[in-house]
């Protein structure tokens, strides 16, 4: 395990990050790791000749057989480590994409990091390897004579890049149904999002009940959950569990997982969770920020924050935030570990949710049959009585349903 030097982070800490990343692999023994001192990054090797030698005792002497780098290979880079160490070399998207493949159970999931690997795989095609450099005869079925091996293998990841496109399209259909469908039962749909290992599926099963996988390690979760979310006073929401966010995430997998990442981009409010007390913080909540804004997920979308992990805050650390979230909106310290904190939460929630609904009395004809069972449909009936040849009904319900209801029934657009 090698972690390149990088100014923007602590070593050691973004170190600790990929070790713990290491572990999550099945069947993965962490042997060593270290930080190496690279004062110039070698565009053939990545390192010099003097550290190749070094690494490579170390390798000869603990039997290793992969190596894990933290940073960014070229492919030739990757080729040339390989042949020269006689081990396995995966740097850092390489090794996210080995632990989404293990952890991804849907076949939404499989599909995106199928189309991950694939994207990823494709810039490794290089002339690099000696059955990439043959020359293919054949009657010229795909390609033609003379196709290099390297062409027909980037003509093939294309084609299958094209069919899981296609795959993926249909899963956003039927998440667009189900979205339709969740919008017709007036529940205000809120997601879960936050550097990975920020505590999102603990917080997600205390607050819904469900039994999400909630290990303490980075992607525990991969696909998303969607589950009932009961507020106080009998009110409910729908919350949406997502997969976490991590520094220097790879392109191919913020674009692979598009599909995915469109329940936050729909969402109509977003819970970004936060290991309060990890000593970067700051730094990995800045990493979610910039991804969301890069997916313009958070654009115009009511942001609560959730410092997580307070129980392992000292006392006087915790006195000190408490003070700076009086002084705040939308900010709730807690430890879903511990169950505290999580009641104000939930009252914090339902008054967000709560501030585009209102209690109203509709009055209707008796015989509006059709008026009355859409009130029951759409929104959430509080009383009914009859009053002569009248329904008078008082109803909770979103402005869109009011505005849907009057213009439906009645052609009124302003009321």
């Amino acid at each position: 395990m090698i972690k390149e030097l990088r100014a923007l982070r602590s070593a050691d800490l973004a170190l600790a990050e990929m070790v713990s990343l290491a572990k999550t692999l099945p069947n993965t023994i962490v042997a060593g790791h270290s930080v190496e001192l690279i004062s110039k990054v070698i565009p053939k090797t990545f390192f010099g000749s003097g550290k190749l030698k070094e690494i490579q005792n170390y390798i000869n002497t603990n039997e290793i057989s992969l190596v894990l780098i933290d940073g960014t290979l070229s492919p030739a880079q990757q080729q040339n480590l390989e042949k020269s160490w006689q081990v396995k070399i995966l740097d850092k998207t390489g090794l996210i994409l080995e632990i989404f493949s293990d952890r991804a159970a849907s076949r939404e999931g499989v599909l995106q990091v199928e189309l991950a690997a694939l994207t990823y795989q494709r810039t490794r095609l290089v002339r690099a390897w000696t059955h990439l450099e043959r020359q293919r005869g054949g009657l010229g079925f795909v390609g033609g004579p003379g196709e290099t091996q390297i062409e027909s293998d980037r003509r093939a990841i294309d084609d299958s890049i094209f069919r899981i496109k296609g795959n993926l399209k249909k899963v956003r259909k039927t998440r667009s149904l189900h979205r339709e469908s969740r919008q017709k039962k007036q529940k205000k749909f809120i997601s879960l999002v936050g550097y990975t290992n920020a505590g999102k599926s603990t917080i997600f099963n205390s607050l819904t009940g469900a039994s999400v996988l909630a290990e303490d390690k980075l992607f525990a979760t991969l696909d998303p959950t969607i589950r009932n979310l009961p507020l106080p006073g009998g009110h409910e929401a729908l919350l949406s569990d997502t997969v976490g966010f991590i520094s220097d995430l790879p392109t191919e997998l913020v674009s692979a997982f598009s599909a995915t990442l469109e329940e936050v981009s729909n969402a109509d409010m977003i819970l970004h969770v936060r290991d309060i007390s990890h000593p970067e913080t700051e730094s990995q909540f800045r990493n979610v920020v910039d991804i969301l804004e890069k997916l313009g997920a958070s654009e115009g979308k009511h942001i609560i924050e959730v410092w997580n992990k307070s129980d392992l805050l000292l006392k006087q650390d915790r006195e000190s935030l408490l003070n700076v979230i009086e002084r705040k909106k939308d900010i709730y310290l807690i430890s879903a570990e511990q169950n505290i904190g999580l009641n104000k939460l939930r009252q914090g929630i339902l008054d967000e949710v709560m501030k585009d609904f209102s209690e109203d009395q509709v009055d209707i004809l008796s015989s509006a049959w059709s008026e009355r069972v859409w009130l029951y449909k759409n929104t959430k009936v509080i009383s009914e009585r009859s009053c002569e040849d009248r329904l008078v009904f008082c109803v909770n319900w979103s402005i869109e349903k009011k505005q849907t209801f009057y213009k439906k029934f009645y052609q009124r657009v302003n009321f």
